[in-house]
């Protein structure tokens, strides 16, 4: 999962996810009252707060200035899938409740619709989970890296490719979170566009293999 967030485009992904690891100090999971926006202050206006609400639903409870960028307007109190085409919804909803129940690291390669005054943009995501006040995992660490022009607002994405890794959470006084073998995947995704890849520094789509096969009147 490490490499999923290199690429200097992308580097913000890397410090929050860094600073989401120093602070788990034997700690299951991070707990939100933890999270010192003097720790991320060059990744604030990338990174996001989500509260789940309901199963695959989290809201934004905190969100930085790209975000609001995007959409064109504040984007707290809405659900995550607002920055999504409805097409990637669905998909969001599954891998994003594995973030809470899990626990999971998500990350995502994303595209952004085109068009009139919509050039090319390409976003990577990550989602990293917290615990709340009651030790619930039900809140998660956010932030969104772009590459590309903005352009018109509002900017929707497509999702192109995922990385999931699932997290054990082992018992007692030294709790800690470590990754489950085998967990650590990346799934590229069927373009809803005609991308043949996410990015120079992004894992990218195989192309399938036509497969043929002889059929005999008998078969």
């Amino acid at each position: 999962m490490g490499q999923g967030t290199g690429g200097p485009r992308f580097a913000v992904l890397a410090q929050v996810r860094a600073y989401w690891q120093g602070l788990r100090h034997g700690m299951a999971l991070p707990q939100r009252d933890m999270i010192d926006p003097r720790g991320i202050a060059e990744a604030l206006e990338s990174t996001f707060l989500l509260e789940r609400v309901a199963p695959g639903i989290a809201r934004f409870r905190i969100a930085g200035m790209h975000l609001h960028d995007l959409i064109g307007l504040d984007v707290r109190g809405m659900p995550l899938s607002t920055l999504f085409d409805p097409a990637a919804r669905t998909r969001l909803a599954e891998r994003l409740e594995a973030v809470f129940t899990a626990p999971a690291i998500l990350e995502m390669w994303l595209e952004a619709d085109r068009g009139l005054g919509r050039p090319r943009l390409e976003g990577r995501m990550l989602v990293l989970p917290l615990s709340d006040a009651q030790g619930h995992s039900t809140l998660a660490l956010g932030c969104l890296a772009l590459a590309g022009a903005l352009g018109r607002a509002p900017r929707r994405f497509a999702m192109m490719g995922l990385m999931r890794e699932a997290l054990s959470v082992e018992q007692g006084a030294d709790a800690a979170l470590k990754p489950s073998a085998g967990q650590d995947t990346f799934t590229p995704l069927p373009a809803l566009r005609k991308v043949t890849g996410i990015s120079a520094d992004g894992p990218q789509a195989p192309r399938p293999k036509p497969k043929l096969r002889l059929v005999h009147s008998r078969d």
